[in-house]
């Protein structure tokens, strides 16, 4: 299954997208946000999206979440503060 989900309280916004694809193992998750990183072949990617993914989130006080297991797929979730 894979998917998109928003919701909110009275302090956050909660954003989730989950896809059902190969998923990542456990040294792919700990490096996904360093920049220049990728899984991909050389010359295919730079590698820089989800670091500057991280950077836009935490210079917006919010967080990130990622789960990942190989063979089912993975889930990112994005809190981000409501600002009144």
């Amino acid at each position: 299954m894979s998917g998109l989900s928003v919701s909110a309280n009275q302090e956050h916004i909660l954003i989730g997208v989950s896809d059902n694809g190969v998923g990542m193992d456990e040294t792919t998750l700990t490096k996904i946000f360093e920049p220049f990183y990728t899984t991909k072949d050389v010359g295919k990617g730079t590698g820089m999206g989800m670091a500057i993914v991280y950077g836009f989130i935490e210079e917006h006080n919010g967080t990130i979440h990622v789960e990942s297991k190989l063979g089912q797929g993975t889930s990112i979730t994005v809190s981000l503060p409501i600002i009144n």
